[in-house]
């Protein structure tokens, strides 16, 4: 029998310490997989409609051509990664993850959702800081420095505003969205998760460097709470 809970790996990082574990959800008797960094819960495997959305919103915003190159920032449990590989139009995905403990966890396969996910001829796992790669003109492939993608889907931080590391808080402002368009193909989409409802300072921010920006709500039924919850997926073309 399964123990009810377990620690899956444990590893300290520049920026705390990042850990795995599952345990069973006692009120639905499933096994329930969860990462956090240092005292901070990032995610779980029980709520990842709004991460599988992200993926699929990304993708259908971009033009009914095929052989697209998806680039993925944020590796995490690997629920938008794979939500990616399911369009058959991708021919190839990088994913960039600037833990290389968490690219362990799935070359080690300790996350049954994601089984195969990084033996994919597709895949790429690319460990680096994301942030960091995108204000350089070598980018996130590092066997082809300059390489744009027709997706950039990142899920990082919490929100905009809410981020893991000060570091990361230029991204979001303009300037650093301009550096971001700079690794898309022309008619590329950049789409975003957060865990906030829409902002609109973020979405005229979008504004100034894309041609048009959108704020989905996905909403998902949350058996824990009784009700309902949301997340934003912002798509910007």
């Amino acid at each position: 029998m399964r123990p009810p809970f377990e620690e899956l790996a444990s590893e300290p990082t520049p920026m705390g310490v990042i850990s795995l574990r599952r345990r069973i959800e006692p009120s639905r008797q499933v096994d329930v997989y969860e990462a956090k960094l240092g005292d901070e819960f990032l995610m779980s495997s029980l709520f990842t409609v709004a991460e599988i959305e992200l993926a699929r919103l990304g993708l259908a915003a971009l033009p009914e051509t095929e052989d697209l190159d998806v680039l993925v920032g944020g590796l995490g449990l690997g629920y938008t990664a794979l939500a990616a590989l399911e369009d058959d139009r991708v021919r190839s995905l990088t994913v960039v993850e600037a833990l290389a403990e968490v690219i362990g966890w799935h070359e080690a396969e300790l996350l049954p959702d994601a089984a195969g996910l990084a033996r994919d001829p597709r895949t790429q796992l690319v460990q680096a800081d994301f942030f960091a790669r995108v204000g350089t003109d070598a980018g996130f492939d590092p066997d082809v420095p300059g390489r744009r993608f027709d997706a950039i889907l990142v899920d990082i931080d919490h929100t905009p505003h809410h981020v893991l590391h000060p570091s990361h808080a230029g991204f979001y402002r303009a300037d650093g969205l301009q550096r971001l368009q700079d690794h898309l193909t022309p008619d590329g989409v950049f789409a975003l998760w957060s865990d906030d409802p829409p902002d609109e300072d973020f979405l005229a921010v979008l504004g100034q460097v894309f041609t048009r920006a959108d704020a989905h709500v996905v909403a998902f039924a949350n058996f824990l709470t009784g009700g309902e919850s949301a997340n934003t997926v912002y798509v910007a073309r």
